[in-house]
């Protein structure tokens, strides 16, 4: 007597959101790691198939551009010490976005 027993299991691949994250957390390395991360981000825009992963490309393509708006912001300002809050407001708030984003794909929470 044989038993099989069949349950659907959904099958959520999650790399593509692990590696972008990763990349996203190597912002110190002269920005190239984030522009990479939002290029590959952006070509992967078409693929709805998966909503959680669709969530958090979306919450790390909002990320990646607002970091780098910051930076430009922070560029452009003349005082050097406003120059200065604003790039470590940036640096804290984008560090927070990796951390959250990273966790809850984790979790398999949507973002």
């Amino acid at each position: 007597m044989t038993m099989t027993t069949t349950y659907a299991a959904k099958i959520e691949d999650r790399s593509l959101g692990h590696l972008l994250y990763a990349l996203m957390s190597g912002f110190p390395l002269l920005l190239l790691p984030v522009l990479l991360s939002l290029f590959i981000n952006v070509s992967q825009r078409q693929s709805h198939g998966n909503p959680l992963l669709a969530s958090h490309l979306r919450w790390q393509r909002h990320s990646n551009v607002a970091f780098l708006g910051l930076l430009v912001l922070g560029y452009c300002v003349p005082l050097t010490w406003l120059s200065l809050s604003i790039y470590l407001f940036g640096i804290i708030w984008f560090c927070h976005r990796i951390i959250k984003g990273w966790l809850s794909l984790l979790d398999g929470l949507e973002i």
